[in-house]
């Protein structure tokens, strides 16, 4: 039996949805001409390994399956994409914070990601317009509308104004 995320949440709202899909789009117009590796949106599933007691046993009832808003795995970690769940830890874990989310579950599942070997996660929080990175063993970073979000240690000169996450408002 599989444990679904830290809640049993339903469809996000459409505004935190159109932005994970913007992240998503700007990722893979990086990713996909350098065959970097490979972006999901938040119905691939990601099987965990459990934290309780160090269980390395590999018994699926220990296991989590979890699924970021966004995600990237670079290439050498996935080389052939999976008709199932994948069995590893998203080297980029993204979670969008919905109008009905608790901001602390999503710290709580980004901590998570990184405890079990994510490099980056990044919590995007459209009431307060922020973006936090977070980084193994580092303090969290928040930027703003005129900050650009980098990942160095994973997309080399790959950079996003804050402010392009945001849906336009159209006349």
């Amino acid at each position: 039996m599989f444990t679904v995320g830290l809640c049993g949440c339903g469809p996000s709202d459409y505004e935190s949805d159109e932005i994970g899909s913007r992240l998503l789009t700007f990722l893979n117009m990086w990713v996909m001409p350098r065959k970097l590796g490979r972006v999901t949106g938040s119905s691939a599933g990601f099987i965990l390994p459990s934290l309780e007691n160090d269980d390395n046993t590999g018994n699926p009832e220990k296991r989590n399956l979890r699924a970021p808003d966004v995600s990237f795995v670079r290439a050498e970690r996935l080389k052939k994409t999976q008709r199932d769940f994948v069995e590893l830890v998203p080297d980029l874990t993204v979670e969008v914070k919905s109008k009905s989310d608790r901001i602390k579950p999503l710290q709580e599942k980004i901590k998570l990601f990184l405890e079990l070997g994510s490099t980056v996660g990044i919590l995007i929080d459209p009431d307060k317009v922020l973006v936090t990175v977070y980084r193994r063993n580092l303090e969290p970073v928040v930027l703003k509308d005129n900050d650009k979000l980098t990942l160095p240690e994973l997309l080399p000169g790959w950079e996003l104004e804050i402010a392009e996450l945001w849906p336009p408002e159209f006349e």
